[in-house]
């Protein structure tokens, strides 16, 4: 499997985006993908947005909000892997914002069904 970074687009279909994240600036996102994919999660993920509310509504279904706490879902509702199953992690609002913001800013461009992957940085 070919890996590319978010800056080239090539049309390798069976190349894996890396979605870069800084383990610095998100460290409460950054613990619940590692603790997520060590617990059978899995790494390989595939862009799904028109399935985003309806993974984020299943995947949060039943559990309480956290006062000052986002929930935190991996995978991502973003993701067809994201949804009933998912794990929920209460996390710190301005970590989950702006990594999920990065993430998203990193994926812009590419198409559903594009698989992509963390690369956890420093």
């Amino acid at each position: 499997v070919k890996k590319k970074t978010c800056g080239s687009k090539e049309g390798d279909s069976d190349a894996i985006v890396e979605v870069n994240l800084s383990k610095s600036k998100y460290p409460e996102s950054v613990k619940h993908i590692e603790d997520s994919i060590a617990n059978g999660y899995p790494e390989i993920l595939t862009i799904d947005r028109p399935s985003a509310k309806n993974n984020r509504r299943a995947s949060l279904k039943g559990i309480d909000k956290i006062p000052g706490k986002d929930l935190d879902e991996y995978p991502p509702a973003m993701s067809r892997e994201g949804g009933k199953g998912a794990s929920v992690r209460g996390i710190n609002s301005s970590d989950n914002r702006g990594s999920g913001s990065s993430a998203g800013y990193q994926l812009r461009g590419y198409p559903n069904g594009t698989k992509y992957r963390y690369n956890i940085t420093k």
